[in-house]
């Protein structure tokens, strides 16, 4: 027997072997149904998982935070069983649950998957789901694993990453077996409601030196009803998709000829884009940081130093060698700001020193992961740098987190979590120092806890020189990425043998702490294309008003008027004085989204007046000239939402 303790401190005791179904069952039928799986002692058990130890038990009920991945987990399992039934010579390489759904990465060493193939694999999956096969766990140790996928080369590439003496995990289901560390649903017969989305191309394990695998997207939900929901968020996702936006309002094109990840910012975009970098410099100017420009391209030496070319060199394009000199293309521009802190001798009262820079950075994306504005590879953003004393480093790091919450709320958006990325001791890319990790570490999480911030720790995703606050926003498209960081940093101004004289006239070091405050202009520029469907507050619209007049013989000379004024004034403003039709044009400016449209017609002339209709209402609304020219200077100068 087997003691099991209840999250409310009762204790029961089992048969040794007992399941997660079994006791929900001994419970009542209805949390049984209700069932998923279950955490004993911390550890993600499967629902049909034999217990055989004393411990605590949480079920995982369907409406649990992570029922949703443990179904899309199984459900890969389940696609990966029909595309192999279909296609007897597929290989698999990985296939994870992801934020909305799953894929598995395939190799059918044959004809490839095509889209209209999802649906054989979909009625496939069907078949095995009436089948109602048994999700079953084995263990072996690393030797027998390897003997057991010998003839997998994904599999056993990944087998051989794993430690010597550790117990490998794999699952089957009739006769398909995988290897997997597990968290499933039990049984093929719960997992009912599912979609095959799509099918795209990605190497194996994300290296573009390796074999181009088919990744096929699915998605996978409890009840018909949210299934459907989803399907249809999905289409509507496509009407805003900032790719589909931005081409029809002309912000940006992504030309072949200027490369893969080279955007080219059209008018209107770099409209938006020079707004949102004279909001970030007024709000880092307030903030008391001191704006710098350094070059785009760096000595090796610079990263090599930095560490960089040692961690990153992957994600580097390529150096070019000159007079003697070797270049590197700027992926980063904290080396750049640590030459900058040393151009002068610094006082502990010169400290904090806060740098910042409207800096284009170029990093290597694989071509896979390139999309539209929102992961380039020239990307341009705020970076800044912080020198400050030990004593300094709370306050910093807390007004630097503050900072970054009134942008993100200034421009419309929400977080969506904080993390704390901390070391992995057992990973290489970290320096070398456990005594600064464990001061970093715990410094970060008491500055969290005083704010109040809740986070969750993310082990092995620090930089390689220290801790960091991540802030992830999610997207309208569904994507939730980083939006802004907070590092803390002991190593930089060792290597670069950075000083201040401290009060006693001696030499310290500054720590220096890396900000990124709102992503990248071009990402940043994506996720608000999304967030607001193209139609801008005005203060970004590229186009704020437009002036339409009714006819160009009676109505052009004061439309002309209220187009000069309002365009001194410094109002993005456009007169459409083409000879068409007045719904035509009316309807075109709605198509672009401009803000106003203000229509001249008869009235207008002989009172001094404008009539407009803002964009998304049928209402129209006719005021003094004056009063509109207050009011949208007001909401422009105040960057109203």
């Amino acid at each position: 027997m087997i003691k099991i303790t209840f999250p409310d401190g009762n204790i029961k005791e089992f048969e040794n072997g007992v399941s997660v179904e079994m006791i929900a069952g001994s419970i009542s039928p209805g949390l049984k149904k209700q069932s998923v799986a279950g955490y004993i002692n911390g550890e993600l058990y499967d629902l049909n998982r034999p217990i055989e130890i004393d411990g605590d038990i949480e079920i995982i009920t369907k409406k649990h935070k992570d029922a949703f991945s443990i179904l899309n987990h199984s459900t890969a399992h389940l696609m990966a069983q029909a595309v192999k039934r279909l296609f007897p010579d597929a290989t698999f390489g990985v296939g994870p649950d992801i934020a909305e759904g799953f894929y598995y990465d395939v190799n059918t060493n044959g004809e490839p998957i095509r889209e209209e193939d999802l649906k054989r694999i979909e009625k496939e999956m069907t078949r095995l789901v009436g089948a109602a096969l048994p999700m079953e766990r084995k263990e072996l140790p690393k030797d027998k694993a390897l003997e057991s996928f010998k003839g997998d080369k994904y599999k056993t590439e990944l087998i051989n990453d794993l430690p010597d003496g550790e117990i490998i995990s794999f699952y089957t289901q009739g006769e398909f077996t995988d290897l997997c560390r597990g968290g499933h649903i039990g049984n093929t017969k719960h997992i009912r409601f599912f979609k095959l989305l799509s099918i795209a191309g990605a190497y194996w394990r994300g290296d573009v030196n390796n074999e181009q695998l088919q990744r096929i997207y699915g998605t996978s939900w409890y009840t018909k009803e949210d299934l459907a929901n989803h399907l249809k968020i999905l289409e509507e996702r496509k009407l805003y998709d900032h790719r589909k936006v931005g081409k029809e309002l002309r912000l940006f094109e992504i030309v072949p000829d200027a490369g893969q990840g080279l955007p080219l910012l059209l008018p209107k975009g770099y409209v938006i884009r020079r707004e949102l970098e004279n909001y970030v410099y007024e709000l880092e100017r307030k903030a008391g940081y001191l704006h710098v420009s350094t070059p785009m391209l760096g000595t090796k030496w610079l990263y090599e130093t930095s560490g960089h070319w040692a961690n990153y060199r992957d994600n580097m394009f390529p150096s070019m060698e000159r007079d003697g000199e070797e270049f590197v293309l700027r992926p980063m521009s904290c080396p750049h700001h640590m030459l900058v802190y040393k151009t002068d001798l610094r006082s502990y009262r010169d400290l904090p020193i806060r740098y910042a820079e409207v800096v284009t950075q170029h990093r290597y994306e694989a071509s896979g992961a390139l999309t539209g504005l929102e992961r380039v590879r020239a990307m341009t953003l705020t970076d800044a740098h912080l020198f400050v004393r030990p004593d300094q480093i709370k306050d910093e790091v807390k007004a630097a987190y503050n900072l970054i919450y009134q942008a993100i709320d200034d421009l419309g958006l929400e977080i969506e979590y904080v993390e704390l990325a901390l070391r992995d001791s057992k990973k290489g890319k970290f320096h070398d120092d456990d005594k600064l990790w464990d001061t970093a570490e715990e410094m970060m999480r008491e500055i969290l806890n005083e704010m109040n911030v809740e986070f969750v720790e993310m082990k092995g995703e620090a930089a390689f020189y220290g801790p960091k606050i991540d802030i992830q926003v999610k997207t309208m498209m569904g994507h939730t990425i980083t939006m802004s960081t907070v590092q803390l940093d002991f190593l930089l101004p060792i290597r670069f043998d950075l000083n201040y004289i401290a009060e006693g006239g001696h030499k310290e070091r500054p720590v220096v702490i890396h900000r990124g405050l709102i992503s990248t202009w071009e990402r940043l520029m994506s996720i608000l294309v999304e967030q607001y469907r193209g139609a801008f507050p005005s203060w970004l619209a590229p186009v704020q008003a437009i002036v339409i007049p009714v006819s160009n013989e009676v109505h052009l000379e004061y439309s002309n008027k209220i187009f000069e004024e309002l365009f001194d004034l410094g109002v993005r403003i456009e007169l459409d004085k083409r000879e068409e039709k007045l719904g035509y044009k009316i309807r075109e400016a709605q198509t672009q989204k401009v803000p106003y449209q203000l229509v001249v017609g008869d009235n207008e002339v002989q009172k001094d007046l404008v009539t407009y209709r803002k964009y998304g209402s049928n209402e129209q609304v006719t005021v003094a000239f004056s009063d509109f020219k207050s009011m949208i200077l007001d909401e422009i100068k105040n960057r109203r939402k």
